[in-house]
């Protein structure tokens, strides 16, 4: 039996064109004299749809469009078998009234071969919202060749059962244990499963725990692309009995790959997965899906001559290419010389479009005008938030005139303690690194200028010749650069202390005792728990944040405003 293995980029509600992609992986199947495609879970309708599937024209599509892809794919490639991911009706009067199903065409019909039945409602799932569990698992009993196989089919959660391995407890169903009774030939998983840090690893694990569980061999099909706020790394794998892979297909990339069900060698491939360079190709997935899906052709930065500012201009770089970025500085009475010169050289090591908007006299007419007007003399944080709002309103401007996608450079740090201005600095379409810590940030942008990335500046276009960042940004202390001889530390620890407490407080969940027992003071603690409180409603207005971590600050963190603990 030869599978093909589909590594798609489906586009979320583009049912017809999801369809077209799917008709022409049939085409490339039948080329190999493939016997069964798989494609990845809800690849229909790209994961995830959210509350398109509520919309009920949107359903009946669907299924119009299953009948005739059905039909399609027998008249042209004959008899192929295909998978596909759907949104499947239960005709009854309950709520939710869909199945997250696999359907099966093939000899110009369709028909459902398996249900999810583990449905995720952490981070930023919510999908009893949408779909109702199936109780029983999937087994398809296929002949091909003369011989009669038993495909276990799970959709992307329903392998997530070892606790020890995942961490986040017992399931109430375990459908890895009751495959067991059913005594399948091999195991089949269709997922849309987003990349976060470490998830190649805990991947790997839980499929190697289930291969070796069941003793079959695995297959394992993600999707890739980046969907609003969360980017999918593909990242697809087969595995042997013992839980040892024996394929690996590309992450980052769409990928078709064909596998005979006897062919046990491991394959030899030299992809690089540092957690740098995945963490860069998936911030530069990122910003290349969003900017295509949602229209885009080029991007705008304001480009401060700092770290973050800099990053960002690079990632865009790699994603849309140097004659598509943007990068507008504005300097101030309070801009160091040296920012200005490492803007312009950075901009100048990229390539990439480049021009100065100085905001001096823009502000001394704004404290004129408050002076004038209603005898009013803006404080220091009001005058620093003038300058940033200054900016913001100059980006904004040419983003509309421009029809440019509007990066905002800040990090999670900042947005964490709300070191940011609203309306402001937090301007834009799309938080680049707003996932990443000002530590993570000063480690990517080392990884960037250092020899290991070499190879992925070759695969984006990008100079190898000289520092991409360069040391002058890399190394100076950080600064808003809003008042004189400003740094970040007049407000803040340093980061390297500042970014362990906020990872306790934001991903580990840590409270007072527990953070104090890792040797931080009490009143340090305190002050930033108070100011991730404060900056609560800054962040619910903030852009949607490209997801890196278990735990984002964006549409998975769901802290109220208004609250006293």
């Amino acid at each position: 039996m030869k599978f093909l293995l589909a590594q798609i980029n489906p586009v979320v509600g583009d049912l017809e064109g999801n369809a077209k992609k799917i008709l022409y992986i049939a085409s490339k199947a039948c080329s190999i004299s493939a016997d069964f495609v798989l494609t990845p879970e809800l690849s229909l309708w790209g994961y995830p749809a959210n509350d398109l599937l509520l919309k009920k024209n949107l359903i009946k599509n669907q299924y119009q469009i299953i009948d005739q892809l059905a039909l399609d794919i027998n008249k042209k490639y004959g008899n192929l078998s295909i998978t596909i991911g759907i949104a499947e009706i239960i005709n009854d009067s309950f709520f939710p009234n869909l199945y997250n199903s696999i359907a099966l065409l093939e000899g110009g019909e369709w028909k459902i071969i398996a249900r999810k039945i583990i449905l995720p409602t952490y981070e930023v799932f919510d999908e009893k919202r949408y779909f109702r569990s199936e109780e029983k698992v999937s087994v398809l009993v296929k002949k091909i060749k003369n011989k009669m196989w038993r495909l276990g089919f799970t959709i992307c959660e329903d392998l997530w059962v070892n606790k020890d391995i995942e961490g986040r407890g017992i399931h109430k169903k375990n459908p890895i244990i009751d495959l067991k009774k059913k005594k399948v030939d091999i195991l089949i998983n269709l997922s849309a499963s987003p990349y976060t840090f470490q998830k190649l690893e805990l991947r790997s694990k839980v499929s190697s725990f289930a291969a070796q569980y069941l003793q079959v061999p695995l297959i394992y099909v993600n999707q890739i692309g980046a969907n609003d706020n969360l980017i999918f790394d593909g990242s697809s794998f087969i595995l042997d009995k013992n839980g040892s892979k024996i394929k690996q297909l590309k992450s980052f990339s769409e990928e078709l790959s064909s596998w005979e069900i006897n062919q046990m060698e491991p394959e030899k491939n030299k992809f690089e997965n540092s957690e740098m360079s995945s963490i860069f190709n998936a911030l530069v997935l990122g910003v290349k899906d969003y900017a295509k899906k949602c229209g885009f052709k080029t991007a705008l930065i304001g480009l401060s001559g700092g770290i973050d500012s800099a990053l960002v201009s690079a990632i865009a770089t790699a994603a849309l290419g140097s004659d598509n970025v943007y990068c507008v500085s504005m300097p101030s009475k309070w801009s160091s010389s040296h920012s200005k010169s490492d803007a312009k050289d950075l901009a100048k090591r990229l390539n990439i479009n480049f021009n100065i908007i100085p905001i001096e006299k823009l502000m001394t007419s704004f404290e004129d005008s408050f002076v004038k007007t209603i005898d009013f003399e803006m404080a220091e944080i009001t005058n620093q938030n003038i300058q940033s709002r200054i900016r913001g309103t100059l980006l904004m401007a040419l983003a509309n005139q421009e029809k440019h996608l509007l990066l905002s450079t800040g990090n999670k740090s900042e947005l964490a303690v709300g070191y940011c201005t609203l309306y402001g600095d937090m301007n834009g379409g799309l938080s680049v690194i707003g996932d990443l810590y000002k530590s993570n940030v000063f480690k990517l942008c080392n990884w960037l200028d250092s020899k290991d990335s070499i190879n992925h500046r070759k695969s984006y276009m990008l100079n190898i010749n000289e520092d991409i960042i360069g040391e002058n940004i890399r190394k100076k202390a950080p600064s808003a650069e809003l008042g004189p001889n400003q740094l970040d530390t007049d407000s803040l620890p340093p980061y390297s202390i500042l970014d362990n407490i906020l990872k306790g407080i934001i991903e580990e969940k840590k409270d007072l005792k527990q953070l104090e027992e890792y040797g931080f003071k009490k009143e340090l603690i305190l002050k930033i728990i108070s100011l991730i409180k404060k900056a609560e409603f800054k962040r619910k207005q903030a852009p949607p944040i490209l997801k890196l971590s278990s735990q984002s600050l964006g549409s998975d963190w769901r802290i109220p405003i208004a609250i006293s603990y």
